[in-house]
């Protein structure tokens, strides 16, 4: 593990930056992505500039939310999905994906609304709306290295509070032989998701058994960790966001580890006309992940409603798909619906292709031993998003 990197102690502004889940990157910009601000990395924090963020456990760029109170703004023409015949394929539910650790990443304790975890030499606390129980370590809270204070909503605002030492803006971080920045953002997220670490696990895995490259498309791609994973397991890769920001940043982690080489290519489009050009040009991918933000904008103003937007989107992935693919992954957070809603969903998409469709929950479990004495089992779980995957077998 890396020597932390401090300043002098003190307070300072939340960096804006990527958030995750609120606005798409590549059909429209995810909440999060739109907004983040070049950096350097070391860079000292700067001011909070506002941007927006994707709504769900974990956002991403893009343009703020409207409020409830706001005329709902007119979302791109949804397209329809169209009328698909033959069996549905087989189906497995529940499936709860977890990931416990690894490398740069745990999370230690979780309680009493919040989540302690460790990203690279870091310590942090962030709000954490499922963690209903209480702490199991008090002890290890004290010796946080960063705390994020304000809006507790998914797409609020806020500042992060250094109470030991000044912490630079960035750190360098590896995730499965993958080199990226993290980065302290306004709205709380630091760059990379951790609990997507089993759909990557099983996307590397596909990757280094194929015996031939694959192509993968990375459809609201973020700051471009599945990305730089799947292309250094030996994967063409096709990264799209709608947010030039997110796509900057991406770029910045393929220069940190070197990886400029890697068979990336980094498109800033939005993501629904994306796929659409795809479909056109006949291009196939052998795995497909979507992140979609619950809202979001594209470049040019486009907006992206999930529940307006999300079957035509899934319809247009599978006609990408090539006849040998992989996979097609789905991934949803902060939004009202059981995984059974997105799992029916895409069994309906892949009606007539076979395989099977597995869906759940992507889960973090905790690390520091929260278990009372003599009581069996690991640290708590703690739910992030819901997840939907369609595999040939």
């Amino acid at each position: 593990m890396k020597d932390k990197q401090r300043r002098s102690p003190g307070k300072a502004p939340a960096k804006s930056g990527p958030s995750r889940k609120s606005g798409p990157n590549t059909g429209p910009a995810r909440s999060d992505a739109a907004a983040l601000p070049p950096f350097k990395a070391g860079a000292k924090p700067a001011a909070q500039e506002p941007h927006g963020q994707r709504s769900s456990s974990r956002p991403q760029p893009s343009s703020p939310r409207p409020s409830a109170s706001e005329p709902r703004q007119e979302a791109s023409a949804p397209v329809t999905m169209r009328p698909r015949t033959g069996d549905k394929p087989a189906e497995r539910v529940p499936v709860i994906l977890e990931t416990a650790g690894e490398a740069d990443y745990r999370l230690i304790d979780s309680g009493d609304a919040l989540k302690l975890e460790q990203y690279g030499p870091y310590t942090i606390v962030r709000p954490e709306a499922q963690a209903l129980w209480p702490k199991s370590q008090a002890p290890l809270w004290d010796r946080a290295d960063a705390i994020f204070t304000g809006d507790t909503d998914e797409d609020g605002m806020g500042r992060w509070r250094f109470p030991r030492e000044m912490l630079d803006e960035t750190w360098p971080m590896r995730l499965l032989d993958a080199e990226f920045f993290g980065r302290f953002t306004s709205f709380r997220h630091v760059g990379v998701f951790p609990e997507q670490l089993a759909h990557w696990r099983w996307m590397k895995a596909q990757v280094e058994e194929a015996g031939r490259p694959l192509k993968v498309l990375n459809l609201f791609g973020y700051t471009g960790v599945a990305s730089l994973i799947a292309a250094k397991a030996g994967a063409e890769v096709t990264h799209v966001d709608a947010s030039k920001k997110a796509i900057g940043w991406g770029r910045e982690n393929q220069a940190l580890g070197r990886g400029e080489s890697l068979p990336i290519r980094w498109i800033c489009d939005d993501a629904m006309k994306f796929i659409q050009r795809e479909e056109r040009r006949g291009s196939r991918y052998d795995i497909i992940l979507t992140d979609p933000p619950k809202f979001g904008r594209g470049p040019n103003g486009e907006v992206w409603h999930l529940f307006d937007h999300l079957a035509g989107m899934l319809d247009i992935c599978r006609e990408l798909l090539s006849d040998d693919a992989r996979g097609l992954v789905l991934t949803a957070y902060s939004i009202r619906a059981s995984f059974y809603s997105i799992h029916e969903l895409m069994r309906e998409v892949m009606r007539g292709r076979g395989g099977v469709v597995e869906s759940g929950e992507l889960i973090l479990r905790e690390t520091a031993g929260s278990k009372q004495d003599g009581e069996a089992g690991s640290g708590r779980a703690l739910s992030t998003s819901l997840f939907s995957r369609w595999v040939p077998k």
